[in-house]
């Protein structure tokens, strides 16, 4: 009998990193991608995110990549084979995959990955390929923030970085959790936060924790911090509150018994249950999916260089 092509290896372009360094380490290689073994399956990849962490990996000081990186945790495509044990998922079928790069197999912005099914769902329904590229791995990672914080309907969230695309997310899932949310914008970007659904915009500069307490005397009961404010946000919330930080905490003890919760998304890229609820958000208009331009492989440094030069209220995407 002739051998089954879905158990051969596929060659395959990849955005790779030779090593630490700056845009010029950044290049496109071919790679042998294997077969799906049980319970994985293999995209042929339409799109794939880029975002702050694909810069950080191969950041001396942050990155710890191997030699032949490839970065990207999110991507979207359409599934070319399925390994035994798949029976949620089918080949030709348009999905979307939250995918981590430290990993033997690297990550998502190459032709063909191959990924755990249980990181894989179908594509929102009125979503493009390339806009879904740009939702799992923000969107788990506003969900686990949300997890972390354990609030109750009515109790209160703070967001710093209120316009960012993270935040949209995490405004829009706080507010179906019945949550009261607050968060900083420019003057000019107010109406557009408050669209995402916050309650309660302040102005975004030094201020922000005073600003917050002028809102909300007894202080906020968690706060997500996808600013980076560290410290300074402390003043804005309740004693014994929460403080969520989205790149780990290298700093001092919290005062007041504020907990300090980082949220690591690489350890919620198999949450099935909670891609569902990311795609059910979208196809309700709770959220929407922003590509702010779109790359081919070889110009995956100007895509950096377009989340290096902050304000973007979306992803890139690298086009496959």
């Amino acid at each position: 009998m002739p051998e089954n092509p879905n158990l051969l290896p596929i060659a395959s372009e990849a955005v790779t990193y030779l090593g630490l360094g700056g845009h010029e380490v950044i290049k496109v290689l071919e790679r042998a991608v294997r077969a799906p073994a049980v319970d994985e399956v293999r995209i042929k990849v339409k799109a794939a995110g880029v975002n702050p962490t694909d810069i950080l990996s191969r950041t001396p000081g942050y990155g710890k990549p191997n030699e032949h990186f490839v970065p990207g945790m999110d991507a979207s495509g359409v599934i070319e084979s399925v390994g035994s044990g798949v029976s949620r998922l089918h080949a030709g079928q348009a999905v979307m995959a939250a995918v981590l790069p430290r990993r033997p197999e690297g990550g998502g912005q190459a032709q063909y990955i191959v990924v755990p099914a249980a990181s894989v769902v179908p594509i929102p329904e009125g979503a493009s390929l390339i806009e879904a590229a740009t939702l799992p791995m923000n969107g788990l990672t506003a969900l686990g923030a949300l997890d972390l914080a354990s609030l109750k309907a009515g109790e209160t969230l703070a967001v710093s970085g209120g316009a960012g695309f993270l935040a949209h997310f995490t405004i829009a899932a706080a507010k179906r959790q019945g949550l009261k949310v607050i968060a900083d914008a420019k003057p000019e970007e107010t109406d557009l936060v408050r669209g995402y659904g916050a309650d309660v915009v302040v102005v975004r500069g030094p201020g922000f924790a005073k600003a917050i307490r002028r809102e909300v005397p007894e202080g906020v009961d968690a706060l997500l911090d996808t600013a980076l404010l560290g410290e300074k946000t402390f003043g804005a919330i309740r004693d014994g509150g929460v403080y969520i930080p989205v790149r780990g905490w290298t700093g001092g003890e919290s005062d007041r018994g504020i907990e300090i919760k980082p949220v690591w998304v690489d350890t919620l890229l198999e949450r099935t249950d909670w891609l569902e609820i990311l795609r059910e958000m979208v196809t309700a208009s709770e959220i929407k999916l922003r590509v702010t331009g779109q790359y081919s492989p070889e110009e995956a440094a100007n895509a950096q260089r377009a989340v290096e030069a902050g304000g973007l209220r979306g992803r890139p995407v690298i086009i496959f």
